[in-house]
């Protein structure tokens, strides 16, 4: 049985349309600690797509991924 991830913060991007769900993150990531994880809720159905290049480009983990109810949830750990 696995362990849940704890993230040190959470983002609300629910209801964002590309590239806005991103550009959060890019901003939340910024203010965060190497090591640190972020839990994204997104509702975007191309975030899946956006958030796998966006973790290939930039180096960040993407540890975690899961679709519940139209919800897309993320955790990134930054590099």
């Amino acid at each position: 049985m696995n362990d849940p991830v704890i993230h040190q913060r959470e983002l609300d991007a629910q209801g964002l349309n590309c590239p806005l769900p991103i550009l959060r993150t890019k901003k939340a990531l910024n203010e965060m600690q190497s090591g640190e994880v972020l839990r994204i809720l997104a509702t975007d159905p191309g975030s899946v797509r956006d958030f796998l290049a966006f973790a290939r480009q930039t180096g960040h983990e993407l540890l975690e991924r899961s679709d519940r109810d139209g919800v897309f949830t993320f955790l990134l750990r930054k590099k």
